[in-house]
């Protein structure tokens, strides 16, 4: 049985998923010190993919044998000393060489709880509803193509109450961990990505509600690395004189900037058809925190449409604006993955109060997504093929 995109969990196994499974359990779990930890983690996946509805402990202990499998279980995901780092690590490597990614990007997810005892569960303002939602506040990095994108690293934000005793030390929280902002967990995502041997440094987009962009863009600049960050509409900026001398520095919105320079607009062909979009040389608006390299703003409009898209600024040497464009694209293919594949391997639906826990799951999620990515990338198309020329 083919693990289909439009119905990622299977009812069986066939053989080639069956070989499919043993092969990354191969790569994926040499880390395990025990035989028996690496046949727990594969068995694990295995319930990802094949049981129906919520993938709770619960529900995964069912195809176990033994009436102590829910205990054991249990234990394996939330109690054993199993590091998850090192199977994310393989995770990456494995998409590296199977996959060739283009990006790395990084996108933010709540994840709505009912109540308040599932690690990390807080009261959250997403901008883009205008509402305050209770759950859980995760990021995750992608190593993304244009036709499959596979999730290789997760950051569960923590307020204080999480941090503080005794619950601190029930949720089993690390000494190490602190109670980081949305900026803290974008650039802890990718330096991590970067610290993993044989995954090739890409271009990182940044596609979340809430961060600083201007200070996340001079933080990749700085760094040297090329970047495509989504930055607010009411976000405030100055034009870059020493780009466009001709024109005012008056602090103006992202949004003011790439409406009204129409001046500066131009047709882009991203492999699809040609659409209209500007580039902006731009600067912070307060003179103090300009330093760090150059930035553009970067919008564009599509059809009948008269006001842009979503904007962003790129920098750190990334250039044709065609490629800057094919990148911002990329979020789309991670949005339709997390939805079509992510979801229904259950990677949202860990209850419990442990903080390893949570991270052993999300992990071994992935792992079940990557199995999905891997039987379905080479059916899906393309997205914008000319554009990377």
């Amino acid at each position: 049985m083919r693990l289909s995109l439009l119905k990622p969990v299977c009812t069986h196994m066939d053989s080639s998923c069956e070989s499919l499974l043993e092969e990354l359990g191969a790569h994926l779990f040499g880390s395990l010190q025990r035989s028996g930890q690496r046949l727990k983690a594969e068995r694990y996946v295995r319930g990802l993919l094949t049981v129906p509805g919520r993938k709770t402990l619960r529900n995964i202990a069912a195809q176990f044998e033994g009436g102590a499998a829910q205990q054991s279980v249990h234990h394996f995901i939330s109690e054993s000393p199993w590091e998850w780092m090192p199977v994310r690590h393989a995770l990456a490597q494995y998409v590296q060489r199977n996959l060739a990614p283009d990006a790395w990007v990084v996108r933010s997810t709540v994840i709505p709880k009912v109540g308040l005892h599932s690690i990390g569960v807080d009261q959250h303002f997403l901008p883009h509803m205008g509402q305050t939602v209770t759950g859980q506040q995760a990021v995750g990095a992608w190593l993304v193509s244009g036709r499959s994108a596979v999730p290789i690293d997760w950051r569960l934000r923590l307020s204080g109450r999480w941090l503080s005793s005794p619950r601190r030390q029930r949720a089993g929280i690390p000494a190490g961990v602190t109670a980081d902002s949305l900026d803290d967990c974008v650039r802890e995502a990718v330096a991590a990505i970067a610290g993993i041997p044989q995954v090739r440094h890409r271009p990182v987009v940044v596609d979340v509600d809430g961060i600083d962009a201007p200070a996340l863009a001079r933080h990749f600049s700085t760094a040297g690395v090329p970047f495509v960050v989504r930055v607010d509409p009411q976000e405030q900026l100055r034009i870059d004189r020493s780009e466009l001398p001709t024109y005012g520095d008056r602090v103006r919105t992202a949004a003011e900037l790439a409406s009204s320079l129409v001046s500066l607009r131009q047709q882009v062909n991203t492999g699809e058809r040609p659409v209209t979009a500007v580039e902006i040389p731009v600067t912070a608006a307060e003179p103090a925190a300009a330093g760090g390299g150059g930035m553009t703003l970067v919008g564009e409009w599509r059809g009948a449409d008269t006001r842009p898209g979503k904007l962003w600024l790129a920098g750190g040497g990334l250039q044709p604006l065609p490629l800057v464009l094919w990148l911002t694209a990329l979020p789309h293919v991670v949005a339709r993955d997390f939805h079509a594949i992510s979801d229904k391997v259950g990677i949202r639906d860990f209850a419990g109060r442990s903080f390893p826990g949570w991270h052993r799951h999300v992990t071994l999620a992935s792992a079940a997504h990557l199995a999905v990515a891997l039987e379905d990338s080479a059916v899906l198309p393309a997205l914008h093929p000319a554009a990377r020329a």
